[in-house]
């Protein structure tokens, strides 16, 4: 494996100046952690491709040497031996020519590195589907295997991944294409001119059209933004762009063809759903690490926008996965994971899994696919093991029939398959938007009342979340109000409170709420009198309010919280004048803190 990485995170912080030029590969590491090419060793398997060294200026002429950018970074060797085994497609999926898939890592324990401010600002900005993950790599793969009577084993096999903490599989998957041919051909120089090139690109920015130069051509494309609005175009958004006009238009950074990923189980949109939702664990096995991937992660970053899938997913798993073992004992209940596989290996080894999803090749019955059928667990026991959605799960909501007689109709109609996933995005965007506006209007509900935050105390509490106190306000303002779908949602609702995702939901909007607190709290204490409320305090309670006013403004500044300029130097201005205020000896304990 050739390792074109970025520069050392741990020896030096990555910045964006706003004047001066960045430092090498910062710009690069915006976008990629590193560029890999995986090739097949006959005694090793797949493994690092070592090359002898050429370039003088370098350092290592003539010794074997991983192309590496710069020098001085490395992944862990379980991520790299993470990264050989997932960059080619196991044997039993037969794939010759190029083929195309993804797969998500764990970055080794201690190896986890944490956000600078512009990838904190990053995240703060973007959709929690596309927010930068500081605990996993993601892999967009470029797999070549052509016959070649040069090479002992009859056949070229090569691997070009991009590593990434972005989850933008339509770019780098297009990026590949671009790419990957041309490194096929010209191998080294080609890769390190195109490394150069993307290190040359603009960072990465929630809201703006981006123009990416790369081999002669340029790629725009639009990074959203959490403040666009939910099922809207990202061409309409960035039309407003004042940009040159680009020979390649990306219209969306991660959006997946859900109709075509769909296609085989469309009836069952509704249990797809469903599963997502309640965060259950599901294999995804099909016939090409390509389908299985996209499926995955489909349904992983599709399926419940705008909330975030706050479980585990791996595009594509192999048994020579690091957590092979931790996935497959059956000492415990299966872990809240979502897996693709394509090894029919996986069908006994899974049995004890609650669902599991099998595809096979698209068939038509007639103009329309052949949808799978729901079979029971018990049925999932030989490897020739038929397509099926494989699960005694029962859906809390019926079927839209309406949708699915809608969709069908659409393919008797040569409909393109862009329109069929626009109509499959917006009903389930609309169904998780059902279900979540009675949360989120309970939650507003927790929050203190404005008027009872003031200066002189700290800011009131934040309401607990009571179940049963939810409960209570479906019958009057629950998804009926906006959805049609009959069934037991009291179910569904409880089910869900069960789940990583109603945690992971919580928690980010608890934060949210405190940053919200700690933002109205500071605006009160900027427009408060303070010098008249110290007069009749003693030093003891003066000395306790600088210190309160100083970590208040510290973590305005380091969290960047929305709050006017003007009135942070009107608090900073008005703690100078109490600490002068104050006997000499204190005035020097403060100035020295």
């Amino acid at each position: 494996m050739e390792l074109l990485e970025t520069g050392s995170r741990a020896g030096r912080a990555k910045h964006y100046p706003a004047s001066g030029p960045a430092l090498p590969w910062d710009r690069f590491s915006a976008w990629l952690e590193c560029v890999c090419v995986v090739t097949f060793d006959l005694e090793l398997g797949q493994a690092i491709e070592v090359r002898v060294g050429r370039a003088r200026s370098s350092g290592w002429e003539g010794r074997p040497q991983a192309l590496v950018y710069p020098l001085d970074v490395r992944l862990t060797e379980k991520e790299k031996t993470s990264i050989c085994y997932l960059s080619f497609p196991d044997s039993y999926s037969g794939c010759l020519g190029d083929t195309q898939f993804s797969f998500r890592i764990r970055q080794s324990v201690g190896h986890k590195i944490s956000m600078n401010g512009e990838e904190e600002k990053y995240n703060r900005d973007a959709p929690v589907v596309l927010q930068r993950d500081q605990a996993h790599y993601y892999g967009f793969v470029y797999f070549r295997q052509v016959k070649d009577s040069t090479v002992k084993r009859g056949y070229f096999q090569k691997s070009l991944v991009l590593i990434s903490r972005l989850p933008f599989v339509n770019l780098f998957h297009s990026l590949l294409q671009l790419v990957a041919p041309e490194y096929f051909e010209k191998l080294e120089p080609c890769l390190e001119a195109v490394c150069n090139e993307v290190d040359q690109w603009p960072a990465p920015v929630p809201g703006k059209t981006l123009s990416l130069p790369v081999m002669g051509v340029v790629i725009q494309v639009r990074i959203p933004s959490k403040n666009d609005k939910l099922g809207t175009s990202p061409l309409k958004q960035s039309n407003q762009e004042n940009l040159l006009p680009a020979p390649m238009i990306i219209p969306t950074v991660n959006e997946l063809d859900l109709f075509t990923c769909f296609q085989p189980i469309l009836i069952h949109i509704q249990m797809l759903w469903e599963l997502m939702l309640l965060g259950e664990p599901v294999i995804v096995m099909a016939t090409s690490p390509t389908v299985s991937s996209d499926t995955v992660l489909a349904l992983t970053s599709s399926c419940i926008t705008p909330l975030r899938y706050c479980c585990d997913y791996r595009p594509y798993f192999t048994i020579h996965d690091t957590e092979f073992k931790e996935y497959t004992t059956r000492t415990q209940a299966p872990p809240n994971v979502v897996l693709g596989v394509t090894n029919p290996f996986f069908i006994k080894t899974f049995q004890h899994w609650p669902h599991i999803i099998r595809i096979g090749e698209v068939k038509m019955s007639g103009d329309l696919p052949k949808q799978i059928k729901v079979k029971k667990l018990m049925k999932l026991r030989t490897l020739d093991t038929k397509p099926g959605i494989y699960t005694s799960y029962k859906t809390f909501l019926h079927k839209d029939k309406a949708l699915i007689k809608r969709l069908l109709k659409g393919i008797q109609r040569k409909r393109p398959s862009e329109v069929q996933s626009v109509i499959v995005r917006r009903h389930l965007l609309e169904l998780t938007q059902s279900f979540i506006i009675p949360l989120e209007r309970y939650v507003a509900s927790l929050m203190p009342l404005q008027r009872t935050i003031t200066a002189w105390k700290n800011p009131p509490q934040i309401r607990p979340f009571i179940q049963e106190e939810f409960m209570k306000t479906l019958e009057y303002a629950g998804p009926q109000l906006t959805s049609v779908l009959k069934g037991d949602w009291v179910g569904l609702y409880r089910r869900f409170f069960k789940s990583p995702n109603f945690d992971g939901w919580f928690r980010m909007r608890y934060q949210e709420m405190c940053r919200k607190l700690e933002i109205l709290h500071l605006e009160v204490l900027c427009e408060a009198d303070l010098l008249m409320w110290v007069r009749e305090k003693s030093e003891v309670e003066i000395v306790d309010l600088v210190l309160k006013l100083r970590e208040k403004l510290i973590k305005a500044r380091v969290h960047q919280l929305p709050v006017r300029e003007d009135l942070l130097e009107k608090l900073e201005m008005y703690m100078e004048t109490i600490i002068d205020s104050l006997p000499d000896d204190l005035q020097v304990v403060l100035h020295r803190h």
